[in-house]
């Protein structure tokens, strides 16, 4: 089913141009420069939907348990996601501790439980508060989570740690080495375009006098 024309601006070179509507699976390129305006994606919803809520699952294992166990001289200590932050703001450097725990665990948690909202309020068709906010919060958070950052930075650490002690993967580095490709995988199969004409749909429906 093709999707109605609308008017697009291209955000390369500032063409206003008019585009039918996509079949899935279609992308979208500028007539000017030809640089990618959007796509409708394959799954259409239901894909970054069930990726949101494998990711969610995983969030919490990641963030309830340990990431690693050190051993050192028989004293043993485990660390999950938000300790490795806590142990910086203990030590007296509070700035450091939020540049780690924010885009690890707060705003990645922000942009999965948004975007589980707008995706659940969309596949349900039910006008939740705030869903237009959260969304437009979502946009602006979103380049600054960085698991995959803090991924790199676990293993490096890693490295330098196995010669001064002995170091046992828990269970919330496996479920973070998934969330990773979760969490990209949903990134990958969501189009906000899409998500922002439904969610425009949905108001105009409920503004409609057989609603009111």
């Amino acid at each position: 089913m093709k999707e109605h024309s609308i008017l697009f601006v291209c955000h390369e070179c500032d063409a206003l141009q008019q585009l039918s509507g996509l079949g899935r699976g279609d992308i979208a390129r500028c007539r000017c420069c030809g640089s990618r305006l959007f796509r409708n994606p394959e799954g259409g919803i239901d894909r970054p939907l069930a990726f949101a809520l494998a990711s969610l699952v995983l969030y919490f294992i990641a963030n309830l348990h340990p990431i690693m166990t050190i051993n050192i001289a028989g004293n043993e200590r485990q660390a999950t996601l938000t300790d490795s932050a806590r142990i910086f703001f203990e030590l007296g450097s509070p700035q450091l501790a939020a540049v780690v725990w924010l885009p690890t665990v707060l705003i990645p948690g922000f942009v999965l439980f948004g975007l589980l909202y707008v995706l659940l309020a969309v596949r349900l068709d039910i006008a939740l508060p705030g869903r237009r906010t959260i969304l437009a919060w979502v946009g602006r958070l979103l380049p600054w989570g960085m698991l995959d950052v803090f991924l790199l930075g676990v293993l490096v650490a890693l490295v330098k740690l196995v010669a001064l002690a002995d170091v046992t993967l828990g269970t919330g580095f496996h479920a973070m080495v998934i969330l990773i490709f979760l969490y990209a995988g949903m990134l990958a199969s969501v189009e906000p375009r899409l998500l922002w004409e439904h969610l425009e749909r949905q108001s105009a429906q409920y503004r409609s006098p057989a609603h009111a």
